[in-house]
């Protein structure tokens, strides 16, 4: 997915660049890079992969070459950024949040308009760097962001560097949130909220889907209004957001403990303790032994002095790798017990087959598993929150086709809440990981846990309902 982070003040900002931007990288782990921007001494920028390294051991050492009381920074799971352009809007920066599907479409366009590429990440497009050239057809930001809005297949927000503030753009459907914040002579947007408190911003408000709004610092002035559908993505409560963050005003670790309570009482296994997968399944856990009157029992925990943070390698064997060192199971809870643990998700089943076999060479009796969303059933076409390159890496996929003899056959009664196909579905992937049970959080509990109404939330992942761009 991916995170940035923005700030204007009246003295210098780069420390709140620097932390504010860290505060994303649970976000992403491919790229990072920050710019600011002084009116004598104009832009700097640097960019630093991350997929050996974290952002502050990167960039750390460069800080005093940051100069400015403006600047912008992002995680990226795509391209470099950010993308500086001097063009007829002026000098400007930007970063983006973004799956476009269609890039190779769009670029195809503008090179038959004689325009060119000069940003290539491994010999591909830079999304980033097409974002820009969108922009720069418009005859001002406004009618230039909008331009991509229009364009874009997918999702995208942005920050914007100019030399008069830092314009925020939410895309259409506002499917990736940023977070407006302000502190005593400064304002900052993010796409965390976690990034406020120990910076002393304040939280003002979400910029709505579609509003375009400036920031500077001694205020926000709205460029273009909001508009009234919202797809915000569930995952981002489910997995994707750090517990202390703020969506729509939805707090993760409230809804993940609510969820988890909902399914909790709803269940009628009986078992010893419940644990939580580290870290997005430790909040249901806890709500699911409220709702379920089981204790919590910390049975695995994740080793944080070398694996702070997710790291998702494209490599399949060394993923799975990596998921089995940073999770030490604790035999001394195991040995013996009836254990419910708790998961974020279950997307191609290898991690969880890996942890279900732990858990009972630790001496468990009989390991449950209760999943934080319903079936992902669809791949994601608008945030890619997981490393598939296909539907078919989805266990549930896999088993549809296995069952139907086609992928898609009746996938949309797989997708069901305990309809005779879903029930087969749970029963063979619960078979498969070696499981002696298993449970999904119901899609209605899900919306009720998140607490704003379905319609704004996109779930196309669960059920493949969601207002196509």
């Amino acid at each position: 997915m991916g995170g940035f982070f923005g700030t204007i003040a009246k003295k210098d900002c780069v420390n709140d660049l620097f932390y504010g931007t860290d505060y994303n990288s649970h976000l992403g782990t491919k790229r990072a890079g920050m710019v600011t921007f002084d009116r004598e001494m104009g832009f700097f920028r640097s960019i630093h992969s991350l997929e050996r390294n974290y952002f502050r051991s990167k960039f750390e050492d460069e800080l005093d070459h940051f100069i400015g009381p403006q600047g912008i920074g992002v995680i990226s799971d795509t391209d470099p950024q950010p993308i500086i352009v001097n063009s007829h809007l002026g000098r400007y920066a930007v970063v983006t949040v973004a799956k476009i599907n269609n890039v190779r479409d769009i670029a195809k366009e503008l090179l038959e308009e004689r325009m060119h590429f000069s940003e290539m990440s491994a010999n591909n497009i830079n999304q980033t760097e097409l974002v820009a050239m969108l922009i720069n057809m418009g005859k001002s930001f406004v009618e230039g962001i909008n331009n991509v809005y229009k364009k874009v297949k997918g999702s995208c927000s942005m920050l914007v560097l100019t030399e008069d503030g830092i314009i925020a753009a939410r895309d259409f459907l506002g499917r990736t949130p940023i977070i407006i914040g302000r502190k005593e002579g400064a304002y900052a947007a993010t796409s965390e909220s976690s990034a406020f408190p120990n910076l002393d911003y304040e939280t003002v408000r979400d910029v709505g889907p579609g509003e375009i709004v400036r920031l500077t610092a001694d205020g926000v002035e709205v460029l273009q209004q909001p508009f009234s559908k919202c797809q915000i993505c569930s995952f981002l409560w489910v997995y994707y957001g750090f517990p202390s963050s703020d969506y729509e005003e939805v707090n993760v670790e409230y809804m993940r403990e609510k969820n988890g309570e909902l399914l909790g009482r709803e269940d009628k296994t009986e078992a010893d303790c419940v644990c939580g997968i580290p870290d997005s399944g430790v909040g249901m856990a806890l709500g699911y032994a409220v709702g379920a009157k089981i204790p919590y029992k910390r049975a695995v925990l994740k080793y944080t002095p070398t694996w702070p943070r997710s790291f998702t390698p494209g490599d399949q064997s060394r993923r799975r790798l990596v998921a089995k060192m940073k999770l030490i199971p604790n035999r001394a809870i195991l040995n013996g017990k009836r254990v419910v643990f708790c998961d974020d998700s279950i997307v191609r089943g290898t991690q969880l087959r890996d942890n279900v076999k732990t858990f009972f060479d630790y001496g468990a009796k009989e390991v449950h598993a209760r999943i934080s969303c319903p079936p992902l059933v669809y791949g994601c076409p608008f945030i890619n929150f997981t490393t598939s390159k296909s539907d078919l890496e989805l266990i549930t996929r896999q088993v549809i086709k296995d069952l139907e003899g086609e992928s898609e056959k009746n996938i949309d009664k797989y997708a069901v809440t305990d309809s005779p196909e879903y029930q087969r579905m749970v029963e063979e992937i619960a078979r498969r990981l070696g499981l002696s049970s298993l449970k999904f959080a119901k899609l209605e509990n899900l919306i009720a846990s998140i607490g704003i109404p379905k319609e704004r939330v996109c779930t196309h992942c669960f059920d493949g309902s969601s207002y196509e761009k």
